[in-house]
């Protein structure tokens, strides 16, 4: 029997604008944004559909920002689809999107979420301030052989997306110079991300002593659906579980593509990337050509929810 995942995108999707539609076609939508802006105490909606640019990239405010624009994209999906909206076998998310498949599965609820989205990036920050670093995608080369580049500069391998698309962090210099080695053994393009740290590496310890009080200090319930880790790739099932993940993914390597390589094993057939942009639905036709996907992202997608055949 065929089975359907659900994914939300992680940071660095965010831009001026995002969401707006969203708020204006669809109540449910509308009212997500404004209980974030209750939750913070500002006006992140306004940061979402005017900006300035440089604000929302901060990752303070990009990592609530895209929790907000996915789960309005959720909320408003779920009012115009009602049972139509296929029930996930699993839920995933990329990084941050994981916070935002925590709230999708009802282990907390949106505002406890955009909350911690909004700690998370700021202990994130911080610790980039404090132990300043750098990311790079590798694009076009062997993970084996990255790994081998890595142990020699004492940079790490942070997300493994999908074949042919790997991300290194760490200190800028080491992670400069395995932009240098990968070029110089074959890799087709270096790419440097606009980040403020060495994301997902131990230089995130900061992060983790600071998000490690703040999680054991809340409520978390069983997840209604399977959440499949981004550290191991693997279902979490309880409270316990989600928790410490949640600390285990600040410093170590999101494994997303045998994140979806699980999920196709376990029968999943349709992926719905819920969220701003599509780059998850690029990564998932990578990694498996035969499953199909769908994006729920702007207004005009959730509307054709209501009419499928238009």
């Amino acid at each position: 029997m065929s089975k359907v995942a659900c994914v939300f995108p992680g940071q660095g999707l965010q831009s001026v604008g995002m969401g707006r539609d969203l708020y204006e076609a669809f109540p449910a939508a509308k009212a997500v944004f404004d209980q974030a802006d209750k939750s913070l105490g500002f006006a992140i909606s306004r940061l979402c559909f005017e900006g300035p640019e440089v604000d929302l990239r901060e990752t303070i405010n990009a990592q609530p920002a895209i929790l907000t624009a996915s789960y309005a994209a959720l909320e408003a999906a779920r009012a115009v689809a009602g049972a139509r909206l296929p029930s996930p076998a699993f839920v995933a998310g990329h990084s941050l999107g994981e916070y935002t498949a925590l709230a999708a599965a009802g282990v907390i609820d949106f505002a406890t979420a955009v909350r911690l989205a909004r700690e998370r990036g700021r202990l994130m920050y911080e610790a980039g301030v404090v132990k300043p670093g750098g990311m790079t995608a590798i694009i076009g080369f062997d993970e084996n052989t990255l790994a081998e580049v890595c142990r020699e500069t004492g940079a790490w391998v942070v997300n493994i997306n999908c074949p042919g698309q790997l991300v290194v962090s760490g200190a800028r210099e080491a992670v400069a110079k395995v932009g240098e080695l990968s070029k110089a053994r074959g890799a087709a393009r270096v790419i440097p991300l606009q980040v403020s740290g060495a994301f997902h590496t131990p230089l995130m310890q900061s992060a983790v002593d600071g998000m490690s009080k703040i999680i054991a200090n809340l409520s978390f319930k069983d997840p209604t659906v399977p959440i499949i880790a981004n550290t191991t790739a693997q279902p979490l099932t309880t409270a316990a579980a989600i928790k410490e993940e949640l600390i285990n993914q600040l410093c170590h390597c999101v494994q997303w593509q045998r994140s979806v390589e699980y999920m196709v094993s376990q029968g999943v057939t349709t992926f719905i990337e819920i969220g701003p942009g599509k780059v998850l639905t690029g990564l998932i036709k990578r990694i498996s050509k035969d499953v199909q996907t769908l994006n729920l992202g702007d207004s005009a997608s959730i509307k054709n929810l209501a009419n499928p055949s238009s």
